[in-house]
């Protein structure tokens, strides 16, 4: 017996890295070279999370006369960045580097080309096959062939409708590339998925962890996958005379990630009713409105519900009933994990607490992911966490946004209630830290349409929070003082010069706060270069993620003729050198929900800032694709 106590004990105080280790994607090295005006190149790659603290670099320059050039002294054992200003531009020459471990080189890296004679410019081509009336959307990323570098999936959109509003949309569309532009696959989802934002959420993660990414959506009669191969039935047109789809057979289907096939397809759970054509007194009874308004919106992610292997959520509802189901994917098929109904007895208080978009975080410290679904989260287990009451709203943060609290944070706006406006609260237990009420809400409460939590003030410690809209303005620090009377753009923030505050993401531009003046300066203008942000006035980018390079984070817009994209990537010298975030699995699920409803930017689960500690190293295995154990 004393043994057993002993025992008990001792797991009771296990260090986090003895916790179960995420699978994760094993990435290269994500080398990746742009031409600066005149005759140099700015050279950046990819430290991972599993690398010694101790890792340095070689880098090397190769021509096409198979010269070979290192272009280091000695080994690289700061920032992952090099300014190479001795290139011959009249032939290719490409970059790699050797990582040195205990005075010894590895295995070199995937190189990257300039092809010869090419012009100074500050991002990469992505060339596409738009089809007519279809125009490049959002975006997300995974190794689809298992070769350690990301590849696209984009979702091409022609018409689209909110649900609130009537009307015929056209077939939604999912389209596959590699950064070349190599075109891989195109999936038709259909007349029977409705195109917009709400409807045609897309998961892309190594799902079964076989070292390559698949693709997760809701499907319908006459999806058409990347062979080709309707799912369902083709000659079934369940749209009613207002282009809504309030009747008909919803299924969820995995797509193999490099060919676009089917793997397998099951039914969507929750089902609209149980009848295949529901009276509009039916679905108003369930849902709250005859018409699909509140019944068709959908959200979607990953999270590590087990702390190991990676589940699908998949969600119906949020203004009223919430129907939130787990998945894991195993030997091919999809299996239920569990599912959370707001409308079951016991679970009243977290109806309506929804938001246009969801985080995954670990917000209890368990090693597993919990589900913060706008004003209410849910555990691991698809049990009720916590329901604030707050309700709906449009934007949402979780992270480590206040350092000098124990845990994560949430940053959340809260949109018609009598209290409405914003709300900065514990992320593990839902108690609210502090609120900002709209000032000029309607007779409903009308409160905030944005709002923004990341750190670009180093005066103050944590993240600046703010939001636009219901007469709240200025800027708030993380203990909620107003700090600026001034409130900047309120979109996404994104991780671009050389310090550890973050800059300003809107629309096509970057911008960096000017903490003393109040003003912003302007770092990048991407519609200077023919590109255009996407989602009409949420101004988001097609994607914002760190893909390529150091750790700091690249910017993707589709150009104005939709013929391509362009990856943008900083050319800024830094000091500081961090793991890609993408290894932070935290990180990594913001960019797999990135293009969840209204998109937002993402965040990492430890804090950022010029008085940060060393982050934490992350408890992942990354797991190797072998083309032969397929």
């Amino acid at each position: 017996m004393r043994t057993l106590k002993i025992a008990l004990l001792f797991c009771l105080f296990l260090p986090a890295t003895l916790m179960a280790q995420r699978q994760m994607e094993a990435l290269d090295r994500g080398v990746v070279a742009v031409h600066l005006p005149g005759d140099s190149v700015f050279i950046s790659w990819r430290m991972l999370g599993t690398d010694p603290d101790d890792i340095s670099f070689n880098l090397y320059r190769k021509s096409n006369q198979h010269q070979t050039v290192k272009l280091n002294q000695t080994p690289i054992t700061g920032a992952t960045i090099f300014t190479d200003k001795k290139v011959d531009f009249t032939t290719d020459n490409a970059w790699l580097v050797k990582p040195v471990v205990h005075g010894k080189e590895q295995a070199e890296s995937t190189a990257f080309t300039l092809q010869k004679n090419t012009v100074a410019q500050p991002y990469l081509s992505v060339p596409l096959k738009t089809l007519p009336g279809y125009t490049p959307n959002d975006i997300s990323v995974g190794d689809l062939d298992g070769d350690g570098t990301y590849e696209i999936v984009l979702h091409q959109a022609g018409i689209s409708h909110d649900n609130s509003h009537a009307g015929l949309t056209t077939e939604p569309l999912l389209e596959a590339y590699k950064l070349d532009g190599t075109f891989l696959w195109r999936i038709n989802l259909g007349k029977n998925i409705r195109e917009g934002a709400h409807y045609t959420q897309f998961m892309v993660y190594d799902l079964d962890g076989d070292g390559r990414a698949e693709i997760a959506c809701k499907t319908a009669d006459g999806t058409i996958d990347g062979k080709g191969k309707v799912i369902g039935d083709s000659t079934k047109d369940w749209r009613n005379k207002n282009g809504y789809i309030l009747a008909g057979p919803e299924f969820l289907t995995v797509f193999d990630g490099l060919t676009g096939a089917e793997i397998t397809t099951t039914n969507f759970i929750p089902a609209r009713s149980a009848e295949l054509n529901p009276s509009p007194e039916e679905l108003k009874k369930t849902w709250g409105d005859s018409y699909g308004n509140r019944m068709d919106r959908f959200l979607a992610a990953i999270a590590y519900l087990d702390g190991k292997h990676p589940s699908l959520i998949m969600s119906r509802g949020y203004y009223t009933r919430t129907v939130i189901t787990a998945w894991d994917f195993k030997a091919k098929k999809l299996q239920q994990k569990w599912s959370f109904d707001s409308a079951e007895p016991g679970n009243k208080r977290y109806g309506g607490q929804g938001n246009h978009n969801l985080s995954i975080a670990d917000v209890d410290g368990d090693g597993k992911d919990e589900i913060i679904y706008g004003a209410m989260t849910l555990d691991d287990n698809g049990k009720g966490l916590y329901s604030t009451g707050l309700g709906h709203g449009d934007a949402l943060h979780v992270g480590d946004l206040d350092p000098d609290r124990p845990g994560l944070e949430v940053f959340d706006i809260q949109e018609r209630f009598s209290d409405a406006g914003a709300n900065f609260r514990d992320a593990r237990t839902g108690e609210v830290l502090w609120k900002k009420a709209s000032v000029s809400a309607g007779a409903d409460g009308e409160g905030p349409g944005r709002g923004l939590a990341i750190n670009i003030d180093p005066r103050y410690r944590g993240s600046e929070c703010w939001v636009a809209g219901a007469g709240i303005t200025g800027m708030f620090d993380a203990k909620g003082n107003k700090i600026s009377a001034v409130t900047p753009s309120v979109n996404f923030g994104i991780f671009w010069d050389g310090d550890c505050q973050s800059e300003l993401l809107n629309g096509t531009s970057i911008d960096k706060w000017d903490y003393e003046n109040a003003k912003t300066v302007r770092l990048l203008n991407a519609r200077a270069y023919n590109c255009l942000s996407n989602n009409g006035t949420k101004s988001t980018p097609a994607l914002s993620a760190d893909i390529l390079g150091d750790w700091r984070e690249e910017v993707i817009y589709r150009t104005a003729d939709a013929s391509e994209l362009r990856i943008f990537t900083t050319t800024i010298p830094t000091q500081h050198r961090f793991y890609t975030f993408m290894h932070d699995p935290q990180y990594r699920l913001s960019i797999a929900w990135q293009n969840v409803g209204y998109n937002q930017p993402p965040h990492t689960s430890f804090y950022i800032g010029d008085d940060m500690n060393q982050p934490p190293k992350p408890n992942i295995k990354t797991i190797q694709y072998h083309a032969n154990s397929q």
